[in-house]
């Protein structure tokens, strides 16, 4: 599997705006990330662009290599726009590969650990903090 398409979508609601990522591959899977900045959607979109050549033709479940590749091969370190449009792509790679491998995305990563008891969170599972 690979990925085809990199693309954005800017969605205004009154005073808030988001950034969607939508990751494309050749097996017709696509996943969605999330990397908004307020005030900033234009450039979070364009920063998804500009990174998208890193990732294409590649296969899209070596999530933490193409992360490296994004944020360690360039010359500039990012702040907060750059960073989330890191976070969208890498959201969108996680979504590919829980429906590749058939598992929502908090199992990839270790699975539920909190418990909620009475408005309390624990992650032993009991209600005592």
């Amino acid at each position: 599997m690979k990925i085809t398409g990199v693309k954005t979508f800017l969605v205004g609601v009154a005073r808030q705006s988001w950034v969607f990522a939508k990751i494309e591959t050749d097996e017709g899977i696509y996943g969605w990330g999330e990397g908004s900045v307020e005030g900033q959607e234009q450039a979070v979109a364009a920063a998804i662009h500009d990174l998208s050549p890193r990732i294409m033709g590649e296969d899209p479940t070596k999530i933490e290599r193409h992360w490296q590749v994004m944020y360690r091969h360039g010359f500039w370190r990012g702040g907060i726009v750059l960073n989330s449009a890191l976070s969208a792509i890498d959201q969108a790679l996680w979504d590919i590969t829980g429906k590749v491998h058939n598992v929502p995305v908090y199992k990839l990563l270790g699975g539920p650990d909190i418990y909620w008891r009475a408005g309390r969170a624990s992650t032993t599972g009991s209600s005592r903090i």
